[in-house]
Formats: C-alpha cells, sequence, structure tokens
C-alpha cells in the first residue's frame, strides 16, 4: 500500500478508537469529544481512501479529461480547442466523485444502501462541521456513521478492484488501543 494508503487506514482506525473511547467513557463531556473526533477522522479516511483510488482510476488510459477533472479535483478547460486538466483546484462533492468511480469501473453507478447510509452520515457530519444549531451526536449515529464509510470504501473496492475493502470484515473493531 502507498504512503498515502497507510495513512488512510490509520485515519480510519484512530475513528475506530475514538468510538470504542465514547462507548467506554462515563463522562459526558469526554464522550461527546471522543464522538466528534471519531465521526471528524471517519471523513478524512473516507476522503483519503477516495484520493488514493481516485489518483490511480485517474490514469487509466479510457477515462476522459472530464472524468479525470473530477476524480483528481482538478479544473478543466480549454486550449487550442482540447479540454485540459488545469492545476486549480475544482471541489467535487464526495457522493458525485464516488458516482463517477462507479461509472468508470462498472459502467454503471453501484445502486444499493450505502449511499443512502452514506448520504445520511454526511448529514450527520455536515451538523458538526457547519452547525446552525448545537446538534446531537449520539453513540448510535456515530456507529452508523463510520458503518456507512467503510460499506462505502467496501462497494467502493468490489467495484474497482473485485475485490473487498481489507479492513471491511474487522467492522467497527479497532486496532488501536490509545
Amino acid at each position: 500500500m502507498t504512503e498515502i494508503g497507510d495513512f488512510a487506514s490509520s485515519l480510519l482506525e484512530e475513528a475506530k478508537r475514538f468510538l470504542e473511547r465514547a462507548e467506554e467513557s462515563p463522562d459526558k463531556t469526554a464522550q461527546a469529544a471522543n464522538l466528534h473526533a471519531a465521526l471528524m477522522l471517519a471523513f478524512c479516511a473516507l476522503e483519503a481512501h477516495l484520493n488514493v483510488v481516485s489518483d490511480e482510476v485517474a490514469q487509466w488510459s479510457d477515462v476522459t479529461d472530464h472524468q479525470r477533472s473530477v476524480l483528481l479535483e482538478k479544473e478543466i478547460g480549454l486550449k487550442e480547442g482540447d479540454f485540459v486538466l488545469g492545476n486549480k483546484l475544482q471541489m467535487f462533492r464526495i457522493m458525485d466523485r464516488l458516482q463517477v468511480l462507479h461509472r468508470i469501473a462498472k459502467g454503471k453507478i453501484q445502486s444499493g444502501p450505502w449511499q443512502q447510509n452514506l448520504s445520511g452520515a454526511i448529514d450527520l457530519r455536515n451538523k458538526l462541521t457547519h452547525p446552525k444549531t448545537v446538534p446531537t451526536i449520539t453513540v448510535a449515529a456515530v456507529k452508523s456513521a463510520i458503518t456507512a464509510v467503510i460499506e462505502t470504501l467496501d462497494t467502493l473496492y468490489l467495484a474497482v478492484y473485485r475485490r473487498r475493502f481489507p479492513v471491511a470484515n474487522r467492522r467497527l473493531q479497532s486496532k488501536m488501543d490509545f
């Protein structure tokens, strides 16, 4: 695995460990902090894994410049009548990038419960990232969100690599013990 791939895996393990710590903590303040950390790190892990897969798939010869633009989050423009990727950042939603990857790998968007589950997890993350009111973040909600991240990555790995996401079978159990 690449250095960034190892880092992405480490982020997911950290998220799962913070969830475990939240479940173990009798202190409500510590529990909330651990849940917040778990949720945010799960999305950091998702984005890091998404970048690893996107970087690899973007090198495939049959990927169009527009698809490459979404995968690499680079602006696309015209130069002498041809589409060219620029160096300027062009951000895309997580779900859009995932759908492009599925379309490239399978010829269609791999639908399933992962989409709805991830959408709910994104909503929860957004309540924490962009609060308009004090969000209620529960152990059950964070468990569900991290599970959605793992399911999403498992579905993505099956589509792109034809194999399971390596840590999918461990589910929410962390390898870390801090």
